[in-house]
């Protein structure tokens, strides 16, 4: 059987475009690498929230239900549950996509539950899977015992680090939220927070309903071929979290300028917080040297700015779902024209 449309993964980017593709006449099937809705919210560390309220983290035709302050992983987890029973998508799950080809008619997307194929395919495996790691010179081991890596992917919360000095590396918003969390623990040692640039708060009433209002400004000004009037990153690059006012606010949570070398880290454990990369492992031999598609049929949402503005959050990847779910349905009445 082939398919009309394969969705890769089922977090907010998946189910938003199969909601569009629905609305679109097209019922595609997801094949999701988790073995349970959620996304890679499955995994986030257990303190972390969203940075916007309920009332403005919602995917497309259903409110995330109501929550006092931010909500947690765990809310979201249950909302994204909640939805796909809902909607009763063809999800298929645990499956995780090798690679994904095309032989200038249909696509064949190769698994480790068999081989599907496909008309057109919407990848949407976020970035979850690729934490980035900078390489700095020099060593990370003392004579000691050597000193523990982490990536905020993850950071499994304070237990381990009780009794421990801590290096916490980065300039956004999770490197200062877990050195906060750390340092407002009295029970975990000295917290040492390095950054290349001084920290840049946002304004302590900028949360996320703030930044849908202007990436929905953005969206609409790109739609109509106007300037780009400016992204998130002009406010700040921290949203100012309870946790993270408090730790700022007390003095508890200040800056160091970034190390040059691996071997002037004096800590037992070093936590990386320097984002992640495209999960686009499945399709990179479909994409150019820009990481557009090259071949037609080949869709990307949920990956960040560069495929739309805010399109990496719940609320903010519905524009783009929606663009690719009209693109993919133009696609395939063309394709059956064709073949007419």
């Amino acid at each position: 059987m082939t398919h009309d449309c394969i969705i890769i993964g089922a977090g907010q980017a998946g189910l938003a475009s199969a909601f569009y593709l629905r609305r679109q006449g097209v019922e595609p099937l997801l094949l999701d690498a988790q073995a349970s809705p959620g996304g890679a919210w499955l995994h986030v560390w257990p303190s972390m929230t969203l940075f916007s309220t309920a009332d403005f983290s919602n995917l497309p035709g259903m409110a995330m239900p109501a929550y006092r302050g931010f909500p947690s992983a765990s809310h979201v987890v249950d909302y994204f549950t909640r939805y796909e029973r809902r909607y009763g998508f063809d999800v298929r799950r645990p499956v995780r996509v090798g690679c994904v080809t095309h032989d200038g008619s249909e696509f064949t997307v190769e698994t480790d539950s068999g081989t599907f194929t496909a008309r057109t395919v919407v990848a949407a495996t976020g970035t979850w899977e690729t934490p980035f790691i900078p390489y700095y010179p020099g060593s990370l081991a003392r004579p000691g015992g050597d000193v523990r890596q982490w990536h905020s992917a993850v950071y499994p919360g304070l237990a381990p680090f009780r009794g421990a000095r801590v290096a916490v590396v980065g300039a956004a918003n999770s490197a200062a939220q877990i050195a906060a969390e750390l340092t407002l623990d009295e029970a975990v040692g000295e917290v040492t927070w390095y950054t290349r640039s001084a920290p840049r708060w946002m304004p302590d009433d900028v949360d996320g309903r703030v930044l849908f209002q202007r990436n929905s400004v953005r969206a609409l000004a790109i739609l109509r071929g106007e300037a780009d009037p400016g992204n998130d990153t002009e406010l700040g690059d921290i949203v100012m979290l309870p946790a993270v006012r408090q730790a700022r606010d007390s003095g508890a949570l200040r800056a160091t300028p970034m190390f040059t070398s691996l071997d002037e880290v004096d800590a037992d454990h070093l936590i990386w917080c320097t984002g992640f990369r495209p999960a686009l492992g499945p399709v990179r031999g479909l994409l150019d040297a820009r990481r557009s598609p090259t071949v037609g049929g080949l869709f990307l949402v949920g990956y960040g700015d560069w495929v739309g503005p805010g399109a990496a959050t719940i609320v903010g990847v519905s524009p783009v779902a929606r663009a690719a779910a009209e693109s993919v349905a133009a696609f395939l009445r063309a394709d059956a024209a064709e073949r007419r």
